[in-house]
């Protein structure tokens, strides 16, 4: 699950007029064009190798322009690639990259208390619209959620590849989580809580739900002081870029 946008990605603010590839190549022969060290993606279906992506300061960042469609946001999921802002568009792979182990989830005294009272009414993309617009903090300027990512996303829910899991209590969405699931590998992008703990059990019951289903690989994409609080660690990109391979060749059925 992302944080906020990390610095304010503009257009203007990136010379998009004169890229040339690194190498020399004629731009029309290649899939992307490469810009004072990021990648400026064309119309054909492709990424760069992850592994050019940029450290430091802007550590993940790849590639830009492309655009949100289906095929391409499947295809960046399986090279272990993600967008993280539309105006322009950027795809990401940072190194280390963050996960779940599947048997590492933390649950505290006061999570399993709310677990063993069972207070929230848990479902399976009833509501992935809702989820989504819920994570999209629109109190927050720098939020990262717009509707073009809502629409794209909702797209991908249409077509069987988003999914999102859901916290009610008395007839109310009290919090919840969606994400990508793709082979058997599961790309959690955001969750959210009107209610304590809403979006910690939303959190439990997806993992359950992934070990019952035989996923291999729950991406959480960058570390945040709740998930790392919840058990999620980092690992380093040419590691999970292995284990990604292994995972999106599998077959598993959310549901």
């Amino acid at each position: 699950m992302r944080p906020l946008i990390p610095f304010p990605v503009e257009s203007d603010k990136l010379d998009l007029q004169t890229p040339a590839h690194p190498l020399g190549f004629p731009a029309d022969r290649y899939s992307w064009l490469y810009l004072d060290m990021i990648f400026r993606l064309t119309e054909q279906l492709a990424f760069p190798n992850p592994q050019l992506a940029m450290r430091g300061e802007h550590n993940g960042l790849l590639a830009v322009e492309g655009d949100l469609s289906v095929p391409r946001l499947l295809l960046a999921y399986r090279s272990g690639i993600f967008p993280w802002s539309v105006n322009p568009i950027t795809w990401w792979s940072p190194d280390p990259r963050a996960l779940f182990e599947l048997d590492a989830f933390h649950v505290s005294h006061s999570l399993a208390r709310t677990l063993r009272r069972g207070v929230f009414e848990i479902t399976v993309n009833r509501a992935f619209r809702e989820v989504m617009i819920a994570c999209s903090r629109p109190d927050c300027e720098n939020r990262w959620i717009s509707e073009e990512f809502i629409e794209a996303y909702c797209a991908l829910h249409t077509q069987g590849h988003a999914h999102s899991l859901e916290c009610w209590r008395d007839g109310e969405l009290a919090g919840g989580i969606y994400g990508v699931g793709i082979g058997g590998v599961f790309a959690g992008e955001s969750m959210f809580h009107r209610q304590t703990d809403a979006s910690k059990v939303a959190l439990f019951h997806l993992i359950q739900r992934l070990k019952e289903r035989g996923y291999a690989l729950f991406d959480i994409q960058m570390l945040t002081p709740i998930t790392q609080q919840l058990g999620a660690t980092e690992i380093p990109r040419r590691d999970y870029l292995r284990r990604l391979k292994a995972a999106v060749a599998q077959t598993c059925r959310f549901v």
